[in-house]
């Protein structure tokens, strides 16, 4: 680990994480920080651009910075050595450390105790990665690959002035899956900044009512006697049909729902005009139709704008898991792509649940990315495999007849497809040893049956031509044993019987070479085959 000598934030420690990848940022890079979303840290990081902090969030960072100055005394105490507050890295990670030991094998990482920390350490000196939050244990295995610490001392503590309060404590120890995790978080964050285009400004989205009506104004006495309910309702249903019905953004939405909750303001306000004129005469029809008119058209527009905003919303959900599925199917196919051909499994990823619960667009666009995100990682990982996998099987091509499965295979464990690769090669070395002795033994008997017999001696001259010589299917069976031969298999091959002697089945004697050699070539094809 290189050490830096940095105050924590002074612009010099400032400007050092805007270069680097922090321990403290980790929990956003991987979608579980409560205070900064992963497409907010991506922002950050890429145009330098941080929120502002208002006075109470300083102050508790104050308070924090005071805590831990404060608890350090208590920590040097329970890991019995020396701490030192310090800045380092490794690469591009960076790590703040509020203590690490001189020997650099033990860190300290301190909080400030709430309630959800309170309920969180069930046991004083317990193991922190068995109860605690994810955000806290992410940041603290960054901090170990930094350092190479083998453990930390979470603490979390609360001071009233200079007296302390309540303390908790426990103990961290290192995770190589989480370090796997965050290692390849880093690298596809890394990708994501490469890629990020920052977003057009957007206005702070707050709804607008549609144009105010004027006054509704009705005296009757037995008769309406004055009234502007004529002006009224040319004026209220020209509003009406202005309300924008077209939604697409944030802004939108706002003020169609804000145009919902006024057209039943209208409504209301329409029924208690008319229960104050029905207060002043028994029955004016036509008063009271026009009212009605203009409050069933306010009703019918609300009830449309409701649905329509129901529904409108429901399809930019869609769209916008939809450009989580797209995301994820264009990374896959560039994988693919890069392994030479389709190796890469399907990848489920839930991004419908993703957005569930969440209230506007911007909070569901940052769910199903961050989802986007974590899948990738996790694709990514299984592409490194792969490859890994098929350099195993292609390391020796003369086996690769003996991997027909290679699609299931490049996704076993390296040592699962190991052991696999051995065990094949293996039982195909031994069939083949096993083959080949079969077949020497074969060449073998059939070289010494057709070997010519020692010269009989010559016979008496005939003045007759001796017949053709013959040979009995016994005879031919005895010669090749232990292979026998019946007539179908002779004649599979090609041979057909010359005669018969009582029960015997004779054979031109000059075949009993090319019946010999017909033999082996049908042992040759059938191993070949096998």
């Amino acid at each position: 680990m290189k050490t830096h000598d940095l105050i924590q934030g002074s612009p010099a420690w400032l400007a050092h994480r805007a270069q680097h990848f922090n321990a403290s940022d980790a929990p956003a890079m991987m979608g579980c920080s409560p205070y900064e979303t992963r497409t907010q840290l991506i922002a950050r990081l890429k145009t330098g651009l941080s929120q502002e902090v208002d006075a109470a969030t300083q102050r508790r960072f104050d308070d924090g910075h005071r805590f831990e100055a404060l608890a350090r005394p208590l920590a040097e105490e329970i890991i019995g050595e020396d701490l030192y507050p310090v800045t380092g890295t490794e690469g591009r990670l960076s790590a703040s450390f509020d203590g690490l030991t001189i020997a650099e094998d033990t860190a300290f990482e301190h909080k400030t105790l709430n309630d959800d920390l309170r309920s969180s350490i069930r046991q004083q000196g317990g193991n922190a990665n068995e109860f605690l939050a994810p955000m806290y244990l992410i940041q603290m295995e960054q901090q170990c690959m930094v350092s190479g610490a083998g453990r930390t001392l979470f603490m979390a503590s609360k001071w009233k002035g200079n007296e302390l309060v309540e303390e908790r404590h426990c103990w961290y120890t290192p995770d190589l899956e989480l370090r796997a995790k965050i290692d390849a978080g880093w690298r596809q964050l890394a990708a994501d900044l490469e890629a990020y285009e920052a977003p057009e400004a957007v206005e702070v989205v707050t709804g607008r009512t549609p144009e105010s009506l004027p006054a509704l104004r009705i005296e009757v006495t037995g008769a309406v006697t004055a009234s502007n309910l004529a002006p009224f309702k040319e004026h209220a249903l020209a509003v009406f049909s202005s309300i924008n019905r077209d939604l697409k953004t944030d802004q939108d939405f706002a003020d169609a729902e804000k145009a919902v909750k006024w057209c039943g303001d209208v409504e209301e306000r329409l029924a208690g005009a008319k229960q104050h004129a029905l207060s002043q005469t028994e029955s004016i029809d036509a008063l009271f139709r026009t009212i009605d008119d203009i409050g069933a058209e306010a009703r019918r527009v609300r009830l449309d704008l409701d649905k329509l905003v129901k529904a409108r919303k429901e399809a930019i959900r869609g769209e916008i898991v939809a450009e989580g599925v797209n995301g994820l199917r264009d990374h896959l196919n560039a994988l693919n792509e890069s392994l030479g051909r389709p190796w890469m499994p399907a990848q489920p990823v839930d991004f419908g649940g993703a957005i569930k619960g969440k209230k506007n667009l911007d909070s569901m666009r940052d769910a199903v990315s961050t989802a986007l995100a974590n899948a990738k990682i996790e694709a990514n990982a299984t592409a490194e495999k792969i490859r890994a996998n098929l350099v195993a099987l292609e390391a020796r091509p003369q086996y690769a007849p003996l991997f027909p499965d290679a699609r299931q295979l490049v996704l076993k464990a390296p040592d699962d497809l190991a052991a696999v690769i051995a065990q094949r090669v293996t039982e195909f070395e031994a069939a083949e040893a096993k083959r080949k002795t079969a077949e020497e033994a074969t060449r073998a008997v059939v070289a010494q049956a057709a070997a010519p017999a020692t010269a009989p001696a010559p016979a008496p001259a005939k003045k007759a031509e001796a017949p053709a010589a013959t040979l009995k299917l016994g005879t031919i069976n005895e010669r090749l044993a232990p292979l026998t031969l019946s007539v179908d298999a002779l004649r599979a091959l090609g041979f057909e019987p010359v005669g018969k002697e009582r029960a015997a089945v004779l054979y031109a004697a000059d075949d009993f070479p090319a019946i010999c050699a017909a033999i082996v070539d049908h042992i040759e094809t059938i191993a070949e085959a096998a």
